[in-house]
């Protein structure tokens, strides 16, 4: 007999799965010039998708089925509003450059679609098996996402180089799953921590380094960051955006759930909680260290994502409520700050067709919108107040202090101020810069609501956050009740 349960439960994924596979058949049936209302029709989807998970974050019953392989819980649901949001941020400000691609133009809504699916299969998943065919599904989707220009050699060499890395360290993250089924019997997280045992045996400890490694290569945390600059770069801009934004917001939702849950076996909890804080360090050292001398702005934005990598980690670490509070909310406003960085990064590539620094210069008379947007947003991920970036981190490193690690916050607040001198160089670029002979790039329609969002919720969260740390204590609340 069917259980309509499920059905009601999974409404979402339904959904996202059905409007994916319908962009498909429009992609491959209807002619190419006829196919302009496939932005239109892919972002009211995702609104209607996305008002429907919110509704059932705050009026939805919690609960899992088949055994606890998938959990319909508010943590899942924070998670699948975060996916759905850069979602449709991504869609709303890539419409005019996806437009100009030679070709199909009309799968690459399709894929977007499928990777968020994806990404929301990880964030419900209570078992490993559950959460790695959920993760191949987002990342295959990224594979032909960052190849996508196919003409573009920079695109290509950046899909064959993602393709191997990817596919290797989804070979890690599953032979890490193999060793832990063979020591505890079971893929159960739920089963798992009492299967290891308070003892550290040689098979745990290597278990426990292959899964870090797997989900650290999606994090893109050093050492495992290697990839990003490269990839990053070569993909198409609003691809990059959101690999830098949802995927790794994935994986984090991946990470918590997994090491929460199994963290009551002291040999997993004991490694696990070394292993991250020498990662977190080392992240948020080289990711801000590395970028300042970039010259390019999808590589300098790339290695600033490893560095906020290392700061969500901090989260992590503290092992509470609190720290995975912050964590929560640090992720969300992670997608406003980074999408408005992204979004006008979008913007001049397509109408510059150029992602180097030095071509932003007189931005502020050329595009004053644009100028404005990228300040707020890059200030944000600094974390200068009152934007919410300063809240998020101000939740983090308050969260690790309150459990006894304060070396890994003076750290994070050191390379935050570090931060602070390479994006204050992009604006000095903007606001002070001649820009002699480069044209005016006024901004108008989905582009310019973009922009205007994700710079008004930066602000307003930075001035009134409870609404956004209500749901992030909710949220995280859940995932230990």
């Amino acid at each position: 007999m069917v259980d309509f349960n499920i059905f009601a439960v999974l409404t979402p994924e339904v959904a996202l799965a059905a409007m994916a596979l319908i962009l498909l058949a429009i992609g491959l049936l209807i002619p190419p010039g006829a196919r302009k209302g496939m932005m239109p029709l892919t972002a009211f989807s995702l609104i209607g998708i996305l008002s429907y998970t919110l509704y059932d974050f705050y009026f939805g019953t919690k609960t899992s089925f088949m055994n606890g392989l998938y959990w319909h819980d508010q943590f899942a649901l924070y998670f699948k509003v975060l996916f759905l949001a850069a979602a449709l941020l991504v869609v709303l400000s890539s419409g005019g450059y996806i437009q100009k691609l030679p070709k199909y133009r009309g799968e690459f809504y399709s894929l977007i679609l499928t990777a968020t699916l994806g990404m929301m299969l990880m964030a419900g998943a209570g078992e490993l098996i559950t959460l790695y065919v959920g993760l191949e599904l987002m990342t295959i989707s990224f594979y032909i996402l960052v190849a996508y220009l196919s003409e573009d050699a920079r695109s290509s060499e950046a899909g064959i180089k993602y393709l191997v890395l990817g596919a290797t360290s989804s070979a890690i993250l599953l032979y890490g799953i193999s060793l832990i089924y063979g020591l505890t019997g079971s893929t159960q997280l739920s089963e798992i921590a009492s299967g290891l045992g308070a003892t550290l045996t040689p098979t745990s400890f290597l278990a426990t380094v292959f899964i870090l490694a797997g989900l650290g290569f999606k994090i893109s945390l050093v050492p495992f960051h290697l990839w990003a600059p490269d990839i990053y770069e070569g993909a198409p801009t609003p691809v990059t955006a959101f690999l830098a934004i949802a995927s790794k917001a994935a994986a984090f939702a991946a990470l918590i759930r997994v090491y929460l849950i199994t963290m009551n076996s002291q040999s997993f909890s004991a490694t696990g909680q070394t292993l991250l804080m020498v990662l977190a360090a080392l992240t948020m050292i080289i990711g801000n260290l590395v970028a300042i001398p970039q010259k390019n702005i999808k590589r300098m934005l790339s290695y600033s994502s490893i560095a906020q990598a290392g700061y969500l980690m901090v989260g992590i670490i503290a092992e509470s409520i609190p720290g995975v509070k912050g964590v929560l909310f640090y992720a969300m406003i992670y997608v406003f700050a980074n999408m408005g960085a992204f979004a006008v990064a979008t913007h001049i590539s397509e109408k510059q067709g150029s992602d180097e620094i030095q071509d932003f210069a007189g931005l502020a008379r050329r595009s004053p919108l644009a100028a404005v947007v990228m300040t707020a947003s890059l200030l944000s991920l600094a974390g200068i107040p009152p934007l919410a970036g300063f809240v998020g981190k101000f939740y983090l490193f308050s969260a690790v202090m309150g459990q006894g690690y304060t070396a890994i916050a003076y750290i994070g607040f050191v390379m935050s101020m570090v931060s602070v001198y390479y994006y204050l160089s992009v604006v000095k670029v903007m606001f002070l810069g001649e820009g002699e002979g480069l044209p005016d790039i006024p901004v108008h329609g989905a582009v310019k609501f973009t922009m205007l969002f994700t710079m008004i919720i930066t602000i307003a969260i930075g001035i009134y956050p409870t609404p956004l740390a209500q749901m992030a204590i909710a949220a995280a609340q859940s995932l230990v009740q």
